[in-house]
């Protein structure tokens, strides 16, 4: 990952998000150790999965509005964060 400077936007607001999703790991780890029903662990997967994905789009929207956007200042920063964000999307693709 490119290091840059301390200017980052905070992200501390999706740090309950993240428990959540830890604890709800924690519990499909305990659902499938007393070999639960599939479907029930499938469910809470895709509530994971669903909450993992919010704290994802919320750190893009806010890479978006603050980190790109000041870079558009600079046409050589600009483009190098446009294309940072093509490489980002095509990896959230796969």
């Amino acid at each position: 990952m490119e290091n840059e400077t301390d200017n980052h936007p905070c992200h501390k607001a999706e740090i309950p998000r993240i428990n959540r999703a830890i604890g709800q790991l924690e519990g499909i780890k305990k659902m499938i150790e007393d070999k639960r029903y599939c479907p029930d662990i499938i469910i809470q997967l895709k509530a994971v999965r669903s909450a993992i994905k919010r704290v994802e789009n919320n750190i893009l929207k806010t890479h978006l509005q603050d980190c790109v956007a000041a870079s558009f200042s600079d046409n050589e920063d600009a483009k190098h964060k446009i294309e940072e964000i093509k490489n980002l999307l095509d990896k959230l693709q796969s």
